[in-house]
Order: C-alpha cells, then structure tokens, then sequence
C-alpha cells in the first residue's frame, strides 16, 4: 500500500533500525518507544489488522509472525527479563499504524 509507512520501510524507503528480517517479515526498534526495549513485528504483506489475516492465501501468516518473535525474543536475551506481545486492532485499541504488528516489549525491571 503505497502510503503505508510500514510498507516504506519494508522496501526500504524510510530507514529502520533493523533487528530481524527473513522472507516472511521485518522487525525493527520502534522510533516512539512505550518501554525501554520496544520492537515492532511487522508483515512484509499489507495486513491492516489481525482479524485481516485469514483473508491472505497464505494460511501461514500467523505461524511465520510469531515463529519470528520466537527468534527475535531469544536473539534479544529477552525470555529472562519476560516481554510483553501486543497487538493493537483498531483505532479505539490505540491502532496508530494501519498495517499488522507485533509490539515486542521488555525491559520493566525484570533481570
């Protein structure tokens, strides 16, 4: 979608600090952290939102997303300090972004 910021980002038309990226998606740090670790999951598909995902041929969306946190969360060393999944659906959720993502969140004064 061509005014996706997202999407820019994907094709590498704004920068990103980049933490992961495989055929499936990209993450990257989050340029308005809500935590002191704050990593965004983001489709290289334009989803708008989670309830969106069963609309793609690719049945396997889901599993690539969270198979990719799985990845970023231990590359982070961040299973013993704990991190939080969120995902906004929605303006009245707090959607800013209208393109699927997974906020990865740590660093709450756990180890």
């Amino acid at each position: 979608m061509k005014d996706c910021i997202f999407c820019k980002i994907i094709a590498g038309e704004i920068p990103c600090k980049k933490v992961y990226e495989d055929e499936f998606c990209l993450a990257f740090h989050d340029i308005n952290p809500r935590s002191p670790i704050h990593i965004l999951v983001v489709p290289k598909i334009h989803l708008e939102a989670a309830h969106h995902i069963g609309d793609y041929p690719d049945k396997n969306t889901a599993n690539h997303l969270f198979s990719a946190v799985g990845n970023i969360v231990k590359e982070q060393n961040l299973i013993e300090k704990g991190y939080r999944l969120v995902i906004n659906n929605g303006k009245g959720a707090g959607q800013e972004v209208f393109h699927l993502h997974i906020h990865i969140m740590s660093g709450f004064g756990g180890k």
